[in-house]
């Protein structure tokens, strides 16, 4: 390849990969590229790839573009911790709590990865906007789907075909999870485990197997979720794991029309319930037909602005200065 080629080449690239290019060359028709990706996120460097090659297939000469990724092999892989988001029984809103919890700790500049370990209900496809999108594998590793809101996820609903059943037993759904959760997930340094509801087998599994460094409870305000709640709590604290602290959905329903704001579930339940048994109240989100409506489109409110997104960020940096305080 000439010097003019080679010039040329060079300034067809994005700014970003001139910047972290290595070396280039040209030779029948193959660009072959080498660029520094080191601080990137595999959603960073999978965006920089594309925009590579993008720019470089419309050029003279081109018909074919290769690129190789380098990092500095001394930077520090990062200490990626779990965080479980749980609840005692299902239809409390968990997997939305997980969803936009996943999104407002990444704007909070978090690298956060999100596994959908709900195996028999299988949601966070939806509410993310990736289903349909099958996972890639990599030195025997499922990679994460990435999602529009920079929150890479797993899922069973990735694997299997839509409205499929899963019967599996216990062992089985727990050697299912495990690859979820010992996937290639890259820089995360954050990963959400949406936990199906209840304290069964799937649970005990995930717990005696990862560890989390800390559980998150969703419940909604009323007693019957609470009771559930409880033996949720429980179940953490039986197998070490500490307990952020509560958070309250469905709290309040604002009503279109005259404004008046009601309670059908009650209200301030598992704020006391937090109280009492000494946990952290982490906040409320209200019952609200526009994040209903928003999460069945796949764009998490936490993606926005206004209050529906400011229930969830206030809940994220709750959680984020836990995790801050305990690496301090």
């Amino acid at each position: 390849m000439s010097g003019d080629d080679h010039s040329a080449l060079q300034a067809a690239l994005p700014p970003q990969a001139r910047e972290r290019l290595q070396s280039l060359r040209l030779a029948e028709g193959v660009a072959t590229l080498v660029l520094d990706v080191a601080g990137l996120d595999r959603l960073e460097r999978d965006k920089l790839e594309i925009a590579v090659k993008g720019a470089l297939r419309g050029q003279d000469g081109v018909s074919e573009v290769r690129v190789a990724m380098t990092a500095d092999r001394a930077e520090a892989a990062p200490k990626r911790r779990l965080i479980a988001v749980g609840s005692g029984k299902g239809g409390v809103g968990k997997s939305t709590l997980s969803a936009n919890l996943a999104v407002a700790l990444r704007r909070l500049g978090k690298k956060v990865g999100l596994v959908d370990a709900d195996i028999y209900g299988p949601s966070q496809p939806r509410l993310l906007a990736n289903e349909g999108i099958k996972p890639g594998t990599r030195d025997k590793k499922l990679l994460p789907v990435p999602s529009p809101w920079g929150v890479p996820v797993l899922s069973m609903g990735h694997i299997i075909e839509p409205g499929q059943a899963i019967a599996w037993r216990g062992p089985m759904a727990g050697n299912a999870l495990s690859q979820l959760v010992d996937a290639d997930w890259g820089d995360a340094e954050i990963l959400l485990l949406d936990l199906p509801p209840g304290t069964g087998d799937v649970q005990l599994t995930m717990l005696q197997r990862f560890k989390p460094a800390g559980a998150v409870i969703v419940s909604t305000p009323q007693d019957l979720a609470l009771m559930d709640a409880i033996r949720a709590i429980s179940l953490f604290e039986q197998s070490e794991v500490p307990v952020i602290g509560l958070v309250e959905n469905m709290a309040g329903y604002a009503c279109p029309h005259c404004g008046e704001v009601s309670d059908p579930f009650g209200q301030g339940g598992a704020e006391a319930a937090a109280k009492s048994m000494g946990h952290a109240f982490l906040g409320r989100v209200p019952l609200d037909l526009a994040i209903r409506q928003a999460s069945d489109a796949g764009e998490p409110p936490a993606a926005g602005e206004g209050s529906q997104a400011e229930a969830f960020t206030a809940i994220a940096r709750q959680v984020a200065a836990w995790l801050d305080d305990k690496k301090a």
